[in-house]
C-alpha cells in the first residue's frame, strides 16, 4: 500500500457510497486516463478479464467467429473467447520478447481467411510486463483490417520507444488484481479509443440497461463495474506507480548481477533500448539442460517461491483440437524457464538469500 488508500476507502465509506457509483470510480479513471494521454478513454472494471470479455462483445464477436490469441499465456486472456462461443486460434511466441510471432500471426490470418471467415480479433499479450513486437503486429492488424486487443494486463507502466504501453490496441487491458504492479484487491480496465466507445463498455459492464423508466434490456449485459471502495484503493495505488515501477526494475538489476557468472541461467530481458518494461515478474530460462526441477527444489528447501512459466493454451486439456501456428517456441518456454520473486516489497535480507541459492552449485 502506498499510504493514502485508506483515506480514499473512508471517504467512500462516509459518504455511504460503497457500490458501483462514487467519486473514486470517477477520480481513478480520471487518473488512468490522464497517465495514458489523449485518446485514452478509461472503464474501472471488476477484472481484466471482464475487460477482455466486453472488448470482445465490443468487437461483436460471436458464436463460430474466429478470434487469434497468443498462446503464451494466462488461461483469462483465451477464456472470454470460449465465453462467447468463438473458436480461438492459437500463434507462438518470437525469442526476444516472448510475445506473439508475427509470421505466426499472419500464417493463422491466412488460415481462417481460407476457412471463409476473417477473424474477429487479435489479442496479443505482453508476457510478465514485456512489450511486443509493436510495429509487425499493428501493421498485420492494419493489413488484414482486423481490430487488435492489447493485453496488458501485467505491463502497466512499459513502453515501447517511449509510447505507453496500453495505447497500441485499438482496445486494451490493464488489470489490477492482487498481483500486479498496482493493485485494487482484484479489478481491471478497458482502454478504448473513442468517447463513445467508453460509453458503449459502460452500458455492457452495467447490464446493459436501455434508457427507460424502467429496467428495460435488449441485449445481454454484465454486472462488471468496479466498485467505489476498490477504486479507491487503487487512488491511492496510482500516487505511488512510479515508484513501484522503479522498484520492480531495481529487482530485475539485482537478478541480472545474481546470474552473470552462471551459464546455467538467462535471465528474461529487453532486447533493446525500444523495449522498456516494468518488468512486472522476472523470469529465467535454464540452459544446457540443466533440469529445471533442481533449482526449483533448491529454493523450495530455503522456503523460496518460484513459478513455472505460463503453460501455453494449445498444450491445455480445456483448448484440445483448436489450432495453432508456430514451433512451439512457447512450449519450450514452459519447459526451461521459472519465475522468481518479484514483488515491489523484497526486502535486501530476501534479495541476500535468494543470490545464496542462485549462486550454489546445484546439480
Amino acid at each position: 500500500m502506498g499510504g493514502n488508500e485508506l483515506r480514499y476507502v473512508h471517504q467512500a465509506l462516509d459518504t455511504n457510497r460503497i457500490s458501483q457509483y462514487g467519486s473514486n470510480i470517477d477520480e481513478f479513471e480520471n487518473s488512468l486516463e490522464n497517465y495514458f494521454g489523449s485518446n485514452s478513454h478509461v472503464t474501472a472494471l471488476s477484472s481484466g478479464t471482464a475487460a477482455l470479455h466486453v472488448a470482445l462483445r465490443m468487437l461483436n464477436v460471436e458464436k463460430g467467429d474466429f478470434v487469434i490469441c497468443q498462446s503464451f499465456t494466462f488461461v483469462a486472456t483465451a477464456n472470454p473467447i470460449l465465453y462467447l462461443n468463438a473458436v480461438p486460434v492459437f500463434v507462438d511466441s518470437e525469442n526476444q520478447t516472448w510475445n506473439m510471432c508475427p509470421e505466426a500471426l499472419e500464417d493463422a490470418v491466412k488460415y481462417c481467411i481460407q476457412k471463409g471467415k476473417k477473424p474477429k480479433a487479435i489479442i496479443v499479450v505482453l508476457s510478465y510486463g514485456m512489450p511486443f513486437m509493436v510495429e509487425e503486429i499493428v501493421q498485420i492488424s492494419k493489413k488484414y483490417e482486423i481490430p487488435l486487443i492489447e493485453d496488458s494486463a501485467a505491463a502497466l507502466g512499459s513502453k515501447y520507444k517511449d509510447q505507453l504501453c496500453g495505447t497500441f490496441g485499438d482496445l486494451s487491458v490493464i488489470s489490477f488484481n492482487g498481483n500486479k504492479i498496482i493493485t485494487t484487491g482484484g479489478g481491471g480496465a478497458l482502454i478504448s479509443r473513442k468517447g463513445e466507445d467508453k460509453t458503449r463498455a459502460l452500458f455492457l459492464s452495467t447490464q446493459a440497461k436501455d434508457g427507460m423508466e424502467f429496467y428495460g434490456h435488449s441485449e445481454i449485459g454484465y454486472n462488471y463495474r468496479m466498485d467505489n471502495v476498490a477504486a479507491g484503493i487503487g487512488r491511492g495505488q496510482m500516487e505511488t506507480l512510479e515508484e513501484k515501477i522503479m522498484l520492480r526494475r531495481k529487482n530485475h538489476d539485482f537478478y541480472q548481477e545474481a546470474v552473470k557468472d552462471n551459464e546455467n541461467i538467462e535471465l528474461f530481458s529487453a532486447p533493446n533500448s525500444d523495449f522498456f518494461s516494468n518488468y512486472w515478474l522476472n523470469t529465467i530460462i535454464l540452459k544446457n539442460n540443466f533440469p529445471k526441477e533442481n533449482l526449483r527444489a533448491k529454493f523450495s528447501e530455503d522456503n523460496i517461491e518460484t513459478r513455472y512459466l505460463w503453460k501455453p493454451m494449445h498444450l491445455q486439456p480445456l483448448f484440445k483440437g483448436y489450432e495453432f501456428f508456430g514451433n512451439n517456441l512457447c512450449g519450450t518456454l514452459f519447459d526451461t524457464g521459472l519465475c522468481l520473486p518479484s514483488g515491489t516489497n523484497l526486502t535486501d535480507e530476501s534479495r541476500n538469500r535468494i543470490s545464496e541459492v542462485l549462486q550454489t552449485k546445484i546439480h
